[in-house]
């Protein structure tokens, strides 16, 4: 039985300011002494960062498209059971998710499967009385939806934040946990796949105290956590859960995976590190940027997604870390890549002049040399190239397990392969992925011998099959060795 008090911050849609706020709101409990869990709704790596940093505590993700009800659950009530309060930060609109006519991948079926008061957080500029139509729609949309309350970002006035409530009350509709005055939050960096990564922005206690000192001041917080701790209590679910006891493993059982991690490989979601660790595998991170050469005694290779992009002179400039990758995807042990990974298994990136290269082909910029297993060249576009959720189903057996398992993730990049690896007589398509979108299907994930590359992120976690074939690959490949 989950008890945690637990709080959702939604938008009323995208660009409303809710990570911001979100960011203030953890950083204000904090000070005052209470352990904050953080959650991120979505495929997102990015919000999940900051709010680690600001909390203290790992984010984790909760999505109802990749990972199901189940497992949502699970992961909510033992990350949180040592928490005094959840914040979960919604993704996009409230209602908006992997199905236009279904909470399914929305923040809302988060908050309805975690029984969770809604935070909804709005654009206020310009509204007075319209605020009030806008928040009866969002209240009354969904049965299944506790809307708590209302957050104006971008607030003009004081005055305006008085108009904002009076319209509220006189609706008898839920009322304003406060309103942030515009400029009143510190900026965060961003880039084309959102904000820059928390690794790459100065979290110093100016920065977090500018949040503190915003929350405290334009935030009702002791309405926000009595809102909080009126959450109900939530029943365990009959599957099995997310984490287990540590197996138990001999020197001879251990396995060992090598897991690029630095600024350009930096996706990861941090459930799956810590199946792994349960499974008996031994990570060792290292910096494709910085390092010589891999951990010795790796059993696999794990190349998470990342901005290999923003690097690629200095990827490309360290030689012996190219070829000591290189000559472990002939070993015959498990690689797996994805997105950014696959893009520095690839021949090489062509970073353009900021021009779309999509229809010519042509080189307009520096081409950077790669690690060259993949036999096609990677580019950037000018337009994204892909957004969406994913699901794939094994075409026959892989480090993933047996043909037929079924895997579920997300893609989002801005770069492209220049030829088909599928071409080319070594290599073939570990997946038939269907798009979530429009249910078109199409082969992927670029497989030869033990070395999977793929631009889809894929959810392993929640997948303890597709895990248990991977340690499994893992374990056969060193009884080999």
């Amino acid at each position: 039985m989950s008890t945690c008090p637990r709080l959702v911050i939604a938008g009323s849609h995208s660009g409303v300011g809710k990570s911001a706020l979100t960011l203030a709101l953890v950083a204000a409990l904090k000070q005052r002494g209470l352990q904050v869990q953080t959650f991120k709704v979505g495929p997102d790596y990015l919000d999940p960062g900051h709010l680690s940093r600001v909390s203290g505590r790992p984010c984790y993700n909760l999505d109802g498209w990749m990972c199901g009800h189940a497992y949502v659950s699970r992961l909510f009530a033992e990350r949180s059971a040592t928490a005094d309060i959840a914040i979960i930060e919604g993704v996009m609109g409230l209602f908006d998710g992997s199905n236009p006519t279904a909470l399914e991948g929305s923040t809302a079926q988060i908050a309805a499967w975690l029984k969770a008061p809604v935070a909804l957080v709005v654009n206020s500029h310009g509204m007075a009385r319209s605020l009030a139509a806008l928040v009866h729609g969002y209240a009354t949309f969904e049965p299944s939806i506790s809307l708590a309350g209302v957050i104006a970002n971008f607030c003009g006035s004081a005055s305006h934040a008085t108009l904002l409530a009076q319209a509220l009350q006189a609706a008898d509709l839920p009322p304003l946990f406060g309103s942030m005055p515009r400029n009143s939050l510190p900026t965060l960096p961003s880039r084309h796949l959102g904000l820059v990564s928390a690794a790459e922005t100065c979290w110093n206690a100016s920065l977090i105290q500018q949040l503190v000192t915003a929350a405290e001041q334009h935030l009702d917080l002791d309405h926000l956590l009595q809102q909080a701790r009126s959450a109900a209590s939530i029943a365990p679910t009959t599957s099995a859960p997310t984490t287990s006891a540590p197996v138990s493993t001999t020197a001879v059982d251990t396995v060992h995976l090598g897991v690029a991690r630095d600024a350009a490989f930096q996706f990861y979601y941090p459930d799956l590190f810590d199946a792994l660790q349960q499974r008996g595998v031994q990570l060792h991170f290292f910096s494709p940027l910085e390092d010589t050469e891999l951990p010795a005694a790796c059993d696999g290779l794990y190349l998470g997604g990342g901005y290999p992009e923003e690097y690629v002179e200095q990827l490309s400039t360290n030689g012996s870390m190219r070829a000591s990758i290189r000559a472990f995807c002939t070993s015959g042990r498990p690689v797996y890549a994805e997105c950014g990974g696959l893009v520095y298994l690839s021949q090489g990136l062509e970073k353009g002049d900021g021009k779309s290269q999509e229809t010519t082909g042509e080189q307009a910029g520096k081409r950077w040399p790669l690690v060259g297993v993949i036999p096609s060249w990677t580019r950037m576009r000018s337009r994204r190239k892909c957004l969406g959720y994913m699901e794939a189903t094994l075409q026959q057996p892989s480090i993933f397990g047996c043909t037929g398992t079924k895997l579920r993730g997300h893609e989002f990049h801005y770069s492209e392969l220049c030829n088909d690896p599928l071409e080319s007589q070594d290599w073939h398509a570990a997946y038939r992925v269907r798009t979530n979108r429009d249910n078109s299907w199409r082969d992927e994930g670029y497989c030869r011998g033990q070395v999977l590359a793929s631009y889809i992120h894929l959810h392993l976690a929640s997948a303890p099959e597709a895990l248990d074939g991977f340690v499994a690959a893992l374990r056969k490949c060193r009884r080999k060795i």
